[in-house]
């Protein structure tokens, strides 16, 4: 079970890694800058969009990082 968990571990950890390094800044140049809080349809849509898949993933992946550590502590004691 140890052995399993710790897999999953390191699976989990490499993929959060690599989705949050694949984000873009919040403050990406001077576009966000003078457009504001303006609603553009890339920000209607943005739950649509490839950023907010990967936003998605990263808070799944997250939770699956504490639940595996919370995991892994117990299995481990």
């Amino acid at each position: 079970m140890e052995t399993l968990l710790t897999v999953l571990y390191i699976i989990d950890c490499l993929a959060l890694t690599v989705i949050v390094l694949m984000q873009q800044g919040k403050s990406a140049g001077l576009t966000g800058t003078i457009s504001g809080a303006a609603e553009t349809y890339w920000g209607k849509n943005k739950a649509r969009s490839m950023e907010g898949k990967l936003e998605k993933a990263t808070v799944v992946l997250a939770i699956l990082f504490i639940v595996l550590s919370l995991a892994l502590s117990y299995v481990i004691k």
